[in-house]
């Protein structure tokens, strides 16, 4: 039998107690350390501790990578737990923004309960909280802003963990205040994986990687965020599979700036609305006839090799070849797109789109790319036009991103197997850094020993 809830609150001493079993640490450390000082002594308390303190120290000083990777996180989110993310500074916090729900009985605020906290980098943490009965995330959602501001940080991004509990992604300051170097060039194409390509570093001090088999990329962004460093950090990663012919660029480059310089180590090239378009025509019928040996050997995978590459179609500006041009050859490219992205996957052929203006009557066919770049743009809409609805409420601040030299390449991603969004910065491949990759290309275009790569 269900009881009917009562009028009066817990006891406080009952709280108290509940606290502590959620929080045993809380009670032990200082209990073993009055143990230790009353059963071994008070100096020999001290000289342990001392000689802790002194090894986390030489270990600090003596291998930076170890300890910033195993023991400043567990550290710092230790520190931050309890002098940030707990007591009443926190619980104020959440008070200015409406975060809590009063139990309409007992008339006890009660606030969502922090269970855990990381603290991947210096610059972000997450905390994961249980929030109470009558209070759902899309509360968080809709406050996110505020709460950034009343915690004094840059910005928070909202996860949903499970039914019940969310962790908000919080950036305490900017993580990216240097420039990332180009991408280094490996030698030997057996050291390049094309499944997991090398292009920056996300928020939390990872490295931003991704895979080009299979997948169609779209990166928008305004003038002067640094879309081109994108593909080109890619591509330096490559440089070895485009030397020894295991990939193939097809570049339209209707801007002929910067991917001007790879025209001479580019399978086909054009920069014209014309010849644009019969590039893109000639990727369609390569991926017809892939599918055309597929379906008489019943193969179902592409093995990559020089007799079957890897295609990459790489589109500069592609608004001005699917909204500002000619519009009998805009439909072409449209359709002819379309078909590309929606039937490359299995064959082999990669798409990469950059765009200024990503809205649907500039690229109608942006939904149909699964990985989605979002750098500096000019309105709040585009962002969720880029990264899918609600992205924005979750944190992907893209419009905010000040413009300016210094935070080029800066942006957001969806991360893998989340609707969470990532802040990353991808690597500045400068002028000389591309001479130098098309150089090495070029060195090796003929002649080059067979390789095969299993994709």
């Amino acid at each position: 039998m269900k009881h009917p809830k009562s009028n009066r609150k817990v006891g406080s001493e009952f709280k108290g107690l509940k606290w502590t079993a959620r929080h045993p640490g809380a009670v032990l450390a200082p209990a073993g350390l009055v143990a230790s000082g009353i059963e071994l002594g008070w100096s020999a308390t001290g000289g342990v501790i001392g000689g802790t303190t002194l090894g986390l120290c030489a270990w600090y000083r003596a291998h930076p990578d170890t300890f910033d990777h195993y023991a400043a996180p567990r550290m710092r989110a230790w520190r931050r737990r309890w002098s940030t993310y707990f007591g009443p500074r926190f619980n104020r916090a959440l008070r200015a923004c409406d975060l809590y729900v009063v139990d309409r009985r007992t008339d006890e605020i009660r606030f969502p309960r922090v269970v855990k906290v990381r603290s991947h980098s210096p610059s972000v943490d997450t905390v994961t909280m249980e929030i109470p009965p009558g209070m759902g995330r899309r509360a968080f959602e809709d406050r996110l802003e505020i709460l950034a501001d009343a915690l004094r940080v840059e910005r928070i991004a909202l996860e949903r963990v499970k039914p019940g509990r969310v962790a908000l992604v919080i950036e305490r300051h900017e993580p990216f205040t240097d420039t990332i170097p180009a991408p280094d060039m490996p030698d030997e194409s057996g050291a390049v994986d094309p499944g997991d390509v090398y292009i920056g570093e996300t928020e939390y001090g990872t490295e931003w990687r991704q895979s080009i088999l299979g997948k169609h990329i779209f990166i928008a962004g305004a003038t002067g965020s640094g879309k081109n460093s994108i593909p080109l950090s890619l591509l330096r990663g490559l440089a070895p599979l485009i030397r020894d012919g295991l990939v193939r660029l097809w570049i339209c480059d209707p801007k002929q700036m910067e991917f001007r310089k790879l025209a001479g180590i580019a399978h086909r090239y054009a920069d014209e609305e014309g010849t644009c378009a019969e590039l893109i025509h000639d990727f369609i019928e390569d991926i017809r006839r892939v599918q055309r040996d597929f379906a008489a050997t019943g193969q179902r995978k592409i093995t990559m090799s020089r007799e079957t590459p890897l295609n990459l179609l790489i589109i500069d500006e592609i608004g001005a070849l699917m909204a500002y041009g000619d519009g009998s050859i805009a439909r072409t490219i449209r359709k002819d797109l379309a078909v590309a992205v929606s039937q490359g996957r299995a064959t082999g052929h990669a798409t990469m789109a950059l765009v200024q203006e990503p809205t649907k009557d500039t690229v109608p066919v942006r939904d149909l790319f699964p990985i989605r770049i979002c750098l500096r743009v000019t309105t709040q809409s585009h962002v969720d036009m880029v990264l899918g609805e609600g992205a924005r409420l979750r944190g992907a601040l893209a419009d905010e991103i000040p413009e300016g030299e210094e935070t080029a390449g800066i942006g957001f991603v969806i991360r893998p197997r989340s609707r969470v969004p990532q802040r990353v910065r991808s690597a500045y491949v400068a002028d000389r850094e591309i001479d130098d990759m098309v150089a090495f290309i070029a060195r090796g275009l003929a002649g080059s020993p067979a390789l095969t790569v299993v994709a």
